[in-house]
């Protein structure tokens, strides 16, 4: 006698009430969950072909929905939260973790981005972004080196933000759109002297003009922008 892989209601020649479960070619567990008029519905898993689960949890229409865990291959938490219309919802709190297990990112997501309050982890004490997102993106907060010190930090996403160098020494100051460079900015060097003044298309140099130093701080050269074209002017 084979294995079962269902048992239940039928209709109209498809699985309707019962539960499924299901093998890969290799005869390894591929899927168990509970059907209800004829869609995935109530508690299930999923797995990965070394046999180690993918995701377990809660269906709803045949879509991943209500609370749910997924999986490395290894067998490593990945990612556990909420689910709606099989999209990672985030009611409460979300958490994202490494392949090593080590927790990555905790806070809110809807339609599976992350968004509203969040904070992203270097190691466990190790913050890496305290903040808000939108639709995935970092939009409101700072962002930190492994030491604590501040690496960065933005304002609406639209706003003004800055960014630093290890030694704290301002990298970056300019404004941002969508969460990249986007409009007026300066860079600077970490001793504190101006590298690069103009604007910003889509996190890239559009206009202005860059300066390159010799080891001895005598002007390389300069970097003339244009539309995102450059210009080199050796000295």
């Amino acid at each position: 006698m084979g294995d079962l892989e269902f048992e239940g209601e039928y209709f109209n020649g498809k699985r309707w009430n019962g539960k499924l479960i299901e093998y890969n070619l290799a005869g390894e567990l591929n899927y168990e969950v509970r059907y209800l008029n004829g869609k995935k519905d109530g508690e299930g898993k999923e797995y990965y072909d070394n046999g180690n689960i993918e995701y377990e949890g809660e269906y709803l229409n045949g879509k991943r929905d209500g609370k749910g865990k997924e999986y490395y291959a290894n067998g490593n938490l990945k990612f556990e939260s909420e689910y709606l219309n099989g999209k990672r919802k985030g009611k409460g709190k979300g958490k994202g973790f490494y392949k090593d297990g080590k927790l990555e990112f905790e806070g809110k997501y809807l339609n599976g981005l992350r968004n509203g309050k969040g904070k992203e982890y270097f190691n466990k004490d190790e913050i890496k972004f305290e903040g808000e997102y939108l639709n995935g993106k970092r939009w409101n907060g700072k962002g930190y080196f492994k030491n604590g010190d501040i690496d960065f930090e933005i304002k609406d996403g639209n706003g003004k933000g800055k960014e630093y160098y290890d030694n704290g020494e301002l990298r970056f100051e300019g404004e941002y759109r969508n969460g990249e460079k986007n409009g007026e900015g300066k860079e600077y060097y970490d001793n504190g002297e101006l590298r690069f003044e103009g604007e910003y298309r889509n996190g890239e140099r559009w206009n202005g003009i860059a300066k390159e130093h010799n080891f001895d701080g005598s002007l390389f050269h300069e970097i003339k922008y244009l539309n995102g074209f450059k210009k080199v002017i050796w000295y």
